[in-house]
């Protein structure tokens, strides 16, 4: 037997082993896949702060499927805890870091019975090199600050995704 058979030999269990596991794609079906469908019918209640306008925002644009508009069967209530802290500091008690912290307490609530039907939280970090320019590290801060809001948002969505598929 050459090498690509015994390649083949050993691969061929693997891959009956892997389609009896139970495994099923979140989005089998694109946008007709009963999550995608579910997560339209998600509406995201508006979030108060520059924080909570740009998660809000990232998370319509990640449940939004380009499908026909459906009536929200769900609402989304997020609080956010958006902190900015010292983390280095020199001799000089001058900071040299920064770490910006953004978390997220979330619920998904049923609007026809008004029950919370999941309650989570999601959290992430960056941090931040504090230069001699006040600029700089302003804007640092303030780009942190988005791509802190995508990487929230894309982690709400991952365990609203997995819970609708629950529900469904």
């Amino acid at each position: 037997m050459n090498k690509r058979g015994a390649l083949l030999a050993a691969l061929l269990p693997a891959t009956l082993l892997l389609a009896g596991c139970g495994l099923k794609p979140v989005y089998l079906g694109g946008v007709a896949s009963p999550v995608a469908q579910g997560l339209e019918q998600v509406e995201v209640a508006p979030i108060e702060g520059r924080a909570g306008w740009l998660v809000r925002n990232a998370l319509v644009d990640r449940m939004s499927f380009g499908g026909p508009a459906q009536a929200p069967r769900y609402r989304l209530d997020i609080r956010l805890d958006d902190r900015l802290e010292a983390l280095g500091v020199l001799s000089n008690d001058e900071i040299s870091r920064e770490r910006r912290t953004l978390r997220a307490r979330y619920q998904l609530v049923d609007l026809a019975t008004g029950e919370i039907l999941y309650d989570a939280t999601a959290a992430s970090d960056a941090g931040i090199d504090v230069v001699s320019s006040e600029y700089a590290v302003i804007a640092a801060e303030q780009t942190a600050l988005e791509n802190l809001s995508q990487d929230l948002a894309d982690r709400i969505v991952t365990s609203l995704s997995q819970r609708i598929q629950s529900l469904l």
